[in-house]
C-alpha cells in the first residue's frame, strides 16, 4: 500500500543523511542544522544557498540561475522594483502599529475590499496565513456556536495550534482531534464524474458525524484550489452544493485563498469566484505582500462584531503603513502589468506543453488546475491507481539539475505542483517544458 506523506517531507532534505564533504556549502548547512535543529526544513536532497532573485529567476551562491516554478510568495515577480520601492519609501517615512490613522492603510483596505463580494465588508490584517486562518476559525466557531470543522484529507492551513489541528498533511504522528473530520478532495478518484454531488455528500456525512460527536458544525474550510491535496480546480462551480450543505448544517464557509488568490487562476481574482459561491470568511496570505509578511481575512461584519464582543483582536505589526504600502503596490502591479490575463494566457500555453509531454510519456496520468496553478500526477506505467511519490521526488531533483525549481503535493506526494510567478513569459514556459521532458527521460 502506498504510504501518505506529510507535506513537509515532500522534496525535503533529510537531516539525518550523511552530508557531502566536498560541497562548498557544507559548513553553512551544518550551521543551519545546529541553529534550527529538528525544526529545520530545507528543499532538495542537496540544499541550495540562494543569494538573489529577479522576476521568475533565482540565483544561487555558485552563480547558477534557476527558473522558479514553485514559489508563489513573490507572486508578481521576485524583488519587483515597484513593490520594493513602495516598501522602502514608506519604511523610511513612518512605520507604526495600527492604532493610528493613516491614509495609505485605508486606501489599501478600500482597494482590497473592492475585489470581494459586497457582503464581506470588513478586513482584518494579520502577518501570516496561519494567523489569518486561526482567526477565521475562532470567528466561525463563535458565529456557529459550535466547534466542529470539516477539511480535506491532505489540507494544509497553517501552523498555530488550532490550525495544525485542521491540517492533516502537517501531522506526522497520530490523527486528527475529535472535532475535526477530513474528507476526500474533489477529484474523480473519490467521487466519479459527479464531483459536485459527491463532495457535497461527503460534507453532509461529516456534518452529521460532528453533531453525533457533540461538537456541532462550525465550518467547512477549503483551499479553493485544493493545493496540498494535489490541485483540484474543475469543474467550475462544484463547490456550490457543498457550501449550501454547510450553511444548512448551521456552519460557516471559509475560503482559504492563501494559495489561489490574487489573480493566480487567470479566470478569476479569487479561487472561490470560479465557483460562484459567497464565502462567509476569506483568508489570504503569501502573495499579498510579494514577500513582505502580510495576510488577513475578509469577513461578514456581523460575525466579526459578535467575535469582538468576547475577545476582540489586535495585531502589532499587521495593518502598518509599510504593510499597506507594500500591499497596495502589489495590487497596482497586478493591474498595471495585466498579470491576471497573463496567468490565463501563459497558463493555457503551459497546459498545452504539458499535454504534449503526456502524449509522449504515459507516466503523466493527469493534468489539473487553472491559470498558473497546475498539478501534474505521475504514476507507475500511467496507472493512476499507482501514484508515485518516488518518481515525483526523482523528477524534482532532476529538474533542479536542469535549473528549474518545482514542488510536490498530493496525499502520496504524487503531484508536481506548478506555481510560477505571474509575470511568467512564454520563453520561460518553453524552458520549463524542455527541462521536464529531459528530467522524465532521465528518470525512466
Amino acid at each position: 500500500m502506498t504510504k501518505a506523506r506529510p507535506i513537509l517531507d515532500m522534496n525535503a532534505f533529510d537531516n539525518h543523511a550523511p552530508q557531502k564533504k566536498d560541497s562548498p556549502q557544507t559548513d553553512l548547512l551544518g550551521r543551519r542544522l545546529r541553529n534550527v535543529g529538528a525544526a529545520s526544513v530545507l528543499f532538495y536532497r542537496d540544499p541550495i544557498e540562494m543569494v538573489s532573485a529577479s522576476g521568475c529567476w533565482m540565483t544561487a551562491a555558485d552563480g547558477t540561475n534557476y527558473l522558479d516554478f514553485y514559489n508563489n510568495v513573490p507572486s508578481v515577480g521576485h524583488c519587483h522594483p515597484k513593490v520594493v520601492s513602495a516598501m522602502a519609501n514608506q519604511a523610511a517615512r513612518l512605520n507604526i502599529n495600527s492604532r493610528y490613522l493613516h491614509q495609505t492603510v485605508e486606501t489599501y483596505l478600500d482597494r482590497l475590499k473592492a475585489t470581494f463580494p459586497a457582503h464581506l465588508e470588513n478586513i482584518v490584517l494579520t502577518c501570516s496565513g496561519s494567523e489569518a486562518n486561526d482567526l477565521a476559525i475562532r470567528i466561525a466557531q463563535r458565529a456557529a456556536k459550535a466547534r466542529g470543522i470539516i477539511v480535506t484529507e491532505s489540507a494544509y492551513h497553517g501552523n498555530t495550534a488550532a490550525v495544525t489541528d485542521i491540517s492533516p498533511s502537517a501531522i506526522k504522528r497520530g490523527g486528527l482531534p475529535d472535532h475535526v473530520i477530513a474528507i476526500a478532495p474533489p477529484g474523480k478518484h473519490a467521487y466519479g464524474d459527479n464531483i459536485a454531488a459527491g463532495f457535497a455528500d461527503a460534507v453532509h456525512s461529516a456534518a452529521i458525524t460532528l453533531k453525533e460527536r457533540g461538537h456541532g458544525v462550525a465550518a467547512l474550510i477549503v483551499d479553493s484550489i485544493f493545493s496540498s491535496d494535489g490541485v483540484f480546480s474543475n469543474p467550475k462551480g462544484f463547490l456550490r452544493l457543498a457550501v449550501a450543505v454547510i450553511h444548512r448544517a448551521g456552519g460557516v464557509f471559509i475560503a482559504d485563498e492563501v494559495q489561489p488568490g490574487f489573480a493566480r487562476t487567470g479566470d478569476a481574482f479569487w479561487g472561490f469566484a470560479r465557483h460562484d459561491v459567497a464565502p462567509d470568511i476569506v483568508s489570504m496570505g503569501k502573495p499579498m505582500g510579494n514577500g513582505f509578511p502580510m495576510a488577513g481575512i475578509a469577513v461578514r461584519p456581523e460575525m466579526l462584531a459578535a467575535f469582538c464582543e468576547d475577545v476582540g483582536y489586535f495585531n502589532t505589526f499587521a495593518a502598518s503603513p509599510v504593510a499597506a504600502a507594500t500591499g497596495l503596490a502589489v495590487l497596482d502591479v497586478i493591474r498595471d502589468e495585466n498579470l491576471q490575463n497573463n496567468a490565463a494566457v501563459c497558463g493555457a500555453y503551459l497546459r498545452e506543453g504539458l499535454q504534449h509531454l503526456a502524449e509522449l510519456d504515459g507516466r503523466i496520468s493527469d493534468i489539473r488546475g487553472a491559470g498558473l496553478f497546475l498539478g501534474v500526477d505521475l504514476s507507475e506505467d500511467g496507472d493512476p491507481t499507482r501514484p508515485s511519490g518516488q518518481l515525483v521526488g526523482d523528477v524534482i531533483n532532476a529538474m533542479r539539475r536542469h535549473r528549474v525549481l518545482i514542488g510536490a503535493a498530493g496525499k502520496y506526494g504524487q503531484t508536481l505542483k506548478i506555481r510560477p510567478p505571474l509575470c511568467l513569459k512564454r520563453s520561460e514556459v518553453d524552458f520549463f517544458i524542455e527541462a521536464l521532458g529531459k528530467s522524465l527521460r532521465a528518470c525512466g
